[in-house]
C-alpha cells in the first residue's frame, strides 16, 4: 500500500495505523503530530514538495498497486496540449501555467450553488467533536468557499432546545451553527442542514424554513459509510442518558432501568450509546421507497426550501440505483454518495470494518448507473459529491475523474477536520483566555509546531491570506481552527492545480475518466478505468506505424 506509517520525504508520521487515506484509523482531537494532513494545516502548499531542499534528492516509493482502491488508480499526464483555458488567456506557455487553473465549479438543478473548490464537508451533526470545533469547521469552509453540512440530531441533543408538541421551538446551537456560517458567508459555497428520522419528527425543516428562508439548503439522509444503522453518539452522565431517553432516543444501556442505574453507580457501567432510528422501516417495495421519497421531496419544497440534497450511504447496488434514480427525476440539486468505512462519530468499529461497499467501486457504479440513466432519459442527472477516505490532492483528483462529468465535488470528512482540533489546540497556548472557549487540549506548544514559530503569524502560511480576506481588525473574531483549515485547503488547491495542468485540464468541466489509468487488472476491470499499458496504446501504434 502506498502509506507506511513515516514519509521521511515529507518528514511526516503517523501516530498509528495509516488509513487508505494516510490519515490515522483513530485520529486524536489532542495529537501533537504530524500526520501529512497536520503538517499541512501549518505550512500549507509547501507539503507538496519534499523537504530540505537543496540538501537532498528524493524519490517515489509508490511502485507497487495491489487490490482494487483509489491508491491503485494513476493520473495521466500530457506533453502536448491546453484544454479549458480561460478564453481571455493564450496558449502561450506563459499563460498555460498552474495557478491559472480553474477549481470554481457550482452544483444545483434549478438555482446553482458555486463553490471556490469542489470540497465540502462531511456531515458534523450531534458529536460533541463536532460541536467543540464547530466555529473553526464553519468558519474556515465559509473563508475557503465551500459547503459545510450541520448533521443529525444537533437539536434532539441540545438541552437548551425546545420541543413542544412534537416541534422544536427553539434550539440555541442549531441556531449557533447556521449564524456561524453565514456571518462568513460571501456567496460561495452553502450551509446544508441535514435530517434523519428524529429530525424530522421533531420539525426541523419547519423550524429552519421560518427561521432561515432559503439561506440553508435541506438535506435528507439514507445512512452513511461508517454504519448501516442510525447514528450515535456517546455520553458519560446518567442525567443526560436520561435527558435522551426521555427525548425519544434509544439509548443503550437503558438508562431508566434500576439495575443500569445501580451498575452505573458501581462503575460497572461508565458509559451510555445514544442511537436514532433507521428510516424506510414501514416500506417493503421499492415502489413505496419511492412514493414516499417523493412525498418527502414535495413537503420540503412545500415549506419553501428551493434547494435539497440527499445523502446515501455504502448500501448495494439497488440502494444506490434508487438514490440516482430518484434524486435525479426529483430533481433534487446534490447526491452525496459515502463509500465504507469512514466516520467522523463513534461508528461500531466492525460495522467500519466490515460494512458495506468500498468507496471505489461504489463510485465506479455510480458513474456507470448516472451514465446509463443519461442515456436512457436524456434527463440532467443530479449533480454527485463522491465521500469516503479522501484526503489528499491525488485523490480528489481521481474521485473528480472517476465521476466525471457527473461529480462535481469532493465530501472530506474526518480529514477537513484535522485543522480545526490542530489549530484549537494552538490558540488555547498563545491565547490562554480563550483556551476553555476553543477546547485547546495544550499546555505548551510541541517541537512539532514551535519549530515554525511562537505567535500565529509566525506559525499558519496563510495567516496573511486569512488577514487580507477579513481585515486585521476581525482577526481576532477568527479561530485559529479556521486559519489552519484555509492552510489545509489552500495546500489542496494548489496540489490539484498542479495535477490538473499536468493532465492539461484547466478547468474542473474538462475533466474525464480519461484522465485516469489503472495500475493492475483487477482495478480496470472493476472500475471501467483503462489499464495502464492499453490507455492510448492504440493511438501510439499509430504513431509508430505512420
Amino acid at each position: 500500500m502506498r502509506f507506511a506509517k513515516a514519509n521521511d520525504a515529507l518528514g511526516t508520521s503517523n501516530r498509528g495505523n495509516p488509513a487508505e487515506s494516510g490519515l490515522c484509523t483513530l485520529c486524536r482531537a489532542d495529537c501533537q503530530g504530524k500526520c501529512e494532513t497536520w503538517l499541512t494545516s501549518l505550512v500549507g502548499r509547501k507539503l507538496l514538495y519534499p523537504r530540505d531542499f537543496g540538501t537532498i534528492t528524493a524519490g517515489a516509493n509508490n511502485t507497487t498497486h495491489v487490490g482494487v482502491n483509489y491508491n491503485a488508480l494513476r493520473i495521466q499526464g500530457y506533453a502536448y496540449g491546453v484544454h479549458g483555458l480561460d478564453k481571455k488567456l493564450s496558449n502561450d506557455p506563459d499563460d498555460c501555467i498552474f495557478p491559472n487553473v480553474d477549481l470554481t465549479t457550482e452544483f444545483g438543478a434549478k438555482i446553482k450553488t458555486k463553490t471556490r473548490i469542489p470540497l465540502m464537508t462531511g456531515a458534523l451533526g450531534s458529536t460533541f467533536i463536532a460541536a467543540k470545533y464547530w466555529d473553526s469547521f464553519a468558519i474556515g469552509g465559509a473563508l475557503v468557499g465551500i459547503p459545510v453540512v450541520i448533521g443529525e440530531n444537533v437539536v434532539g441533543v441540545d438541552r437548551e432546545s425546545v420541543i413542544e408538541n412534537g416541534r422544536v421551538r427553539k434550539s440555541p446551537e442549531l441556531e449557533r451553527r447556521i449564524d456561524g456560517y453565514l456571518r462568513y458567508f460571501d456567496g460561495y459555497g452553502a450551509i446544508i442542514v441535514q435530517m434523519n428520522v428524529e429530525d424530522t419528527r421533531n420539525g426541523v425543516a419547519e423550524y429552519v424554513a421560518e427561521k432561515y428562508g432559503d439561506k440553508c439548503v435541506i438535506e435528507l439522509k439514507w445512512g452513511q459509510g461508517a454504519k448501516d444503522i442510525g447514528g450515535e453518539i456517546q455520553v458519560t452522565s446518567l442525567d443526560y442518558a436520561l435527558f435522551l431517553k426521555k427525548r425519544g432516543y434509544v439509548v443503550d444501556p437503558n438508562p431508566e432501568l434500576p439495575e443500569v442505574q445501580a451498575a452505573f453507580k458501581s462503575g460497572a457501567i461508565r458509559s451510555f450509546a445514544r442511537h436514532s432510528r433507521m428510516g424506510g422501516t414501514n416500506l417493503d417495495r421499492v415502489d413505496l421507497v419511492r412514493e414516499d421519497f417523493m412525498k418527502s421531496i414535495d413537503y420540503l419544497r412545500g415549506l419553501g426550501f428551493h434547494r435539497i440534497s440527499l445523502k446515501t450511504g455504502s448500501y448495494g447496488m439497488e440502494e444506490l440505483a434508487m438514490a440516482i434514480k430518484f434524486a435525479t427525476d426529483a430533481e433534487l440539486d446534490l447526491l452525496t454518495i459515502d463509500g465504507a468505512g469512514g466516520g467522523t462519530g463513534m461508528s461500531p468499529w466492525n460495522m467500519m470494518q466490515s460494512w458495506g461497499v468500498p468507496s471505489i467501486l461504489l463510485h465506479s457504479k455510480a458513474h456507470e448507473y448516472a451514465k446509463l440513466l443519461a442515456s436512457r432519459n436524456g434527463k440532467k442527472i443530479v449533480d454527485l459529491s463522491f465521500a469516503g477516505g479522501i484526503a489528499l490532492e491525488d485523490n480528489i483528483f481521481k474521485a473528480l475523474a472517476l465521476g466525471a462529468p457527473y461529480t462535481k465535488l469532493v465530501c472530506m470528512g474526518r480529514a477537513i477536520m484535522i485543522p480545526g482540533f490542530l489549530g484549537a489546540n494552538i490558540e488555547g497556548v498563545l491565547r490562554p483566555e480563550n483556551k476553555a472557549r476553543v477546547n485547546g487540549n495544550w499546555d505548551s506548544l510541541p517541537k512539532t509546531v514551535s519549530q515554525f514559530g511562537g505567535s500565529a503569524e509566525e506559525i499558519f502560511a496563510s495567516y496573511f491570506d486569512v488577514e487580507k480576506k477579513v481585515g486585521k481588525d476581525e482577526m481576532k473574531n477568527i479561530p485559529y481552527g479556521a486559519i489552519a483549515f484555509c492552510t489545509l485547503a489552500d495546500k489542496l488547491t494548489c496540489g490539484l492545480q498542479q495535477l490538473m495542468a499536468g493532465a492539461r485540464k484547466f478547468a474542473l468541466s474538462q475533466m474525464s475518466r480519461s484522465d485516469l489509468f489503472a495500475a493492475n487488472r483487477e482495478t480496470a476491470r472493476e472500475t471501467g478505468i483503462t489499464h495502464i499499458t492499453e490507455a492510448n496504446d492504440e493511438s501510439a501504434k499509430k504513431i509508430l506505424c505512420s
